[in-house]
């Protein structure tokens, strides 16, 4: 008799499955990525397979080895400085590629042009970086994204270059007293083939007036490199400044009394919010004195602006204007910043009709390289 088949299918073995943390560890293991994650799901699956009796111990244990060694090359990285160098290498190729439409030197950098010319479309994509302590032609202050569908022109960028690098250039230099030497503000747009490029940018600058690399260490000032007293005392200098910076058009008194009167009136409630500020924030002890004595000359030099602001005409304006003006840029301030470690070079000069505290004219700047 011939052989009969078997009247049920056959019923395969069943083997138990495979761990999935084993699994997960061993990849990660592999790949070394998040080599601690990857050592403790090899633990974990070890007591699952344990208690389970799962498949997958020997995955379990592959991956933790892999991850012991991952996480002793991260510790060596982190000590020999290697991870710092991986990651400001991923930063240069970001911001070189970030770069790359526009403008090859970003915030912060300075740079050297070939021949020393600046102007011309050509200019921009030559330019070397160099480090701000070395002499150079120019240092980036700030970059602006243009919002704009469609290529805006020329004359729209210049207007918007104008505007934006010349209120950003403040932010970027906190210390009014800070000497720019030579430097004018300038920027840098993108024209109509760079804009197809993808280039979206106005790159602002300050670049050497002179044409003669005269230009030596950054002007920057700001939180990556002032420490919070030095924060607060600006912040406070500001105060003054910017009502110090209202002034009239007017040069001659006589000529808009009732604008220099209101002038003199915001120059006095800036003067009560900088010596507000002074007196709110804890000073080193090195700087206690220093402190306490220019806040008492600004009250007293405060009593000066307050009579100007009520003068009848413009001699008795004059009469109290002259020694009011013996607190901007005095000595009671330039030793309180040395005290903090700020510039003590007043760029203004404490006579009638000169710059205004905080208020730097641009050289120029308002006609920068537009390309």
């Amino acid at each position: 008799m011939p052989y009969q088949q078997w009247p049920g299918g056959y019923s395969p073995y069943s083997r138990p499955p495979v761990n999935g943390f084993a699994i997960a560890s061993l990849v990660l293991g592999i790949l070394c990525f998040l080599p601690a994650v990857g050592l403790v799901l090899g633990l974990v699956a070890l007591a699952q397979i344990r208690k389970k009796g799962e498949r997958g111990k020997g995955l379990a244990i592959a991956g933790s080895i892999l991850s012991v060694v991952g996480v002793v090359l991260l510790v060596l990285a982190v000590a020999t400085g290697g991870a710092r160098d991986f990651m400001d290498g991923f930063r240069d190729a970001a911001r070189d590629a970030r770069n790359s439409a526009g403008f090859p030197v970003g915030k912060g950098e300075c740079f050297n042009v070939p021949g020393s010319r600046l102007e011309g479309a050509e200019y921009a994509y030559q330019v070397d970086r160099v480090p701000c302590s070395a002499r150079h032609d120019g240092e980036v202050f700030a970059s602006v994204r243009v919002n704009h569908d469609s290529y805006p022109g020329d004359s729209a960028l210049t207007y918007l270059a104008e505007e934006k690098c010349g209120g950003l250039q403040a932010a970027y230099v906190l210390d009014s007293w800070v000497d720019r030497g030579d430097a004018q503000v300038n920027y840098f747009v993108p024209d109509g083939d760079t804009w197809r490029q993808g280039d979206r940018h106005i790159t602002c600058l300050f670049t050497d007036a002179e044409r003669k690399r005269s230009l030596e260490g950054s002007f920057r000032r700001d939180g990556t490199n002032l420490d919070a007293d030095q924060l607060a005392y600006l912040k406070a200098d500001k105060a003054l400044s910017d009502a110090y910076g209202s002034e009239p058009d007017a040069e001659r008194f006589e000529d808009d009394l009732p604008g220099h009167k209101e002038w003199a009136g915001r120059v006095d409630k800036g003067l009560a919010e900088q010596a507000r500020l002074l007196r709110a924030h804890d000073w080193p002890a090195k700087a206690d004195a220093g402190i306490t004595a220019l806040v008492d000359a600004i009250e007293q030099n405060r009593k000066q602006w307050k009579k100007a602001s009520t003068a009848e005409d413009a001699d008795a304006f004059s009469e109290h204007y002259v020694p009011a003006q013996r607190h901007i840029s005095g000595a009671r301030e330039a030793a309180a910043r040395k005290a903090l470690g700020l510039a003590t070079t007043s760029p203004r000069d404490a006579t009638p009709g000169d710059e205004s505290p905080g208020v730097h004219e641009d050289d120029g700047g308002g006609a920068g390289a537009a390309v």
